[in-house]
Order: C-alpha cells, then structure tokens, then sequence
C-alpha cells in the first residue's frame, strides 16, 4: 500500500532511500501499468521485472481501465501513439484519477508532431504526479527553453513533478532542486532505455509521499545500475542484459557508495 504523505527528504540521503523503496518494491510487488510505446513495451516489463515489481501492458482500449484499477500506478508514453493508444490514455488517465492514483507522463517526442503536443498537453490537464522528459520535449511543451528558472515555474504552474533528464538529471517541485548526477554513455544507445526507466518512477511514486524524492531516487537507482553495467559491458548488445542483471542485485549500500546527489 502507499505511504503516508513524507517529509522532503535531504539530497544527500537519497541514495539510502532509494535503497528502502527498492527493498519496498520487493517485498510488496507493486504493480504498474505502463501504457507504454511498442519499441519499450519489453524492455519496461523487464526492468519492472528485475527491480522487484510487476507490470502489465494492454493498450486495448476496453482493458484499460481494469488494468489501470489493479495497479498502484500508471505510465503513459506518447510514443508510437496509433489510434489504440490514443483510445486508451484518456481512460487509463481518468481511472487513474478517480482514486488518486499516481500517475506519469513521458511525452516522447511531442517536439517533433504537433498533433502529439496538442494531445501531451491534454494529458497534462489531467496533472500527472510527475513529467519526466528532456530539453527538447520540455522546451515543446513550456513554449520555452529548458532553464532552471522555467522548469521551476512550469512545475508550479501544473502542480507536478518536473524530472528533466540529460547528461544530469535535473528533478524540481517549483521550490526544490534535486540533481542526479550518475549516468553512463552507453545508456542512450540502447532503445527505450529512459522509457522503460520511467516505469520505475510510476512505481516509487506509489511508495513514497513525495514525489519529488520518489522521482530522483528512480532515477538514481537506473542511473547507478547503468554505470555497474557498463564496467563489463562491450557495448550496447551486452549492456541491455548487464543494466538488467545491476538492477536486480543493488541494495542500500551499493546505492549510497555510487550514488552522486545533490
């Protein structure tokens, strides 16, 4: 079950909560359903999978909502966005919002199709616990480039998480800031490796009373588990497996040793 609303937890202690909410994930198998695009739709069921939780994936419209009920979060991705996914956002959305459920946004690619910005902005009425997405996306959707000042205000504007993600993961509520600051090269050459890391967002979120700390410390335990990776990986066909493998073994420890906050 999810948490009771939390404090904002230090910066510095985050790599030791994202090892708790790990270890939550694990015991408690949260369930998310991640409506998601067809290039991520394996990736995301497996880091689901690896980190401790359970997913599930139909895009059929009639479905949504039940799968929607039984989850403690929902993932909508805007990629690959054909008329069933079209049908089946909206719905996912509403049900998701009838009891308060923590839901996620990832507008891929809404800076390229116009159609797909009108319909990532209809999303964000229905204000999602947290929109992760990078400069580009953000720029699309603020009219704005992607600054420190205009991520806070579009925070507050839409009363939602802003996890902005690149070379260091920027994560703000309006007023906090939070920077993650581990990474590897090889994770953007792998195909929706950011997508199905978003999975893990919608999960801690279901967690965690905060958001803001929830979304950073997702992505801190993607991050440290891509960097574990890559010390053995030869290149992006042997990274996917190895991410996948360092996301299964991290505990608290491993977290708070790699981990680079602030």
């Amino acid at each position: 079950m999810p948490s009771a609303p939390a404090s904002a937890v230090d910066p510095f202690r985050l790599p030791e909560l994202a090892g708790h909410l790990l270890n939550r994930l694990r015991g408690e198998r949260t369930r998310v359903h991640a409506i998601t695009n067809a290039a991520a739709q394996n990736l995301t069921a497996n880091l689901l999978l690896a980190a401790g939780g359970i997913p599930s994936l139909t895009v059929v419209s009639v479905e949504v909502q039940a799968f929607t009920s039984r989850s403690a979060a929902l993932l909508v991705n805007l990629d690959t966005l054909d008329a069933d996914r079209r049908a089946a956002i909206p719905q996912g959305i509403a049900t998701a919002r009838a009891p308060a459920k923590p839901w996620v946004l990832d507008p891929v690619f809404v800076d390229a199709s116009p159609s797909r910005l009108k319909f990532a902005r209809a999303c964000l009425a229905g204000r999602p616990r947290v929109l992760r997405c990078d400069a580009g996306e953000f720029a699309a959707l603020a009219g704005a480039d992607a600054t420190l000042e205009t991520v806070q205000a579009f925070a507050k504007a839409h009363g939602t998480i802003v996890a902005l993600t690149g070379m260091v993961d920027l994560i703000t509520d309006g007023v906090r800031i939070i920077r993650v600051e581990n990474g590897y090269s090889l994770m953007i050459r792998v195909t929706a490796m950011g997508c199905a890391g978003t999975a893990l967002v919608a999960a801690f979120t279901a967690l965690h009373g905060s958001a803001l700390d929830a979304a950073a410390a997702a992505l801190l335990v993607t991050r440290v588990a891509g960097e574990i990776a890559a010390r053995d990986a030869k290149g992006p066909g042997t990274f996917q497996p190895a991410f996948l493998d360092a996301l299964f073994n991290p505990n608290r420890p491993t977290l708070i040793t790699h981990g680079r906050v602030s």
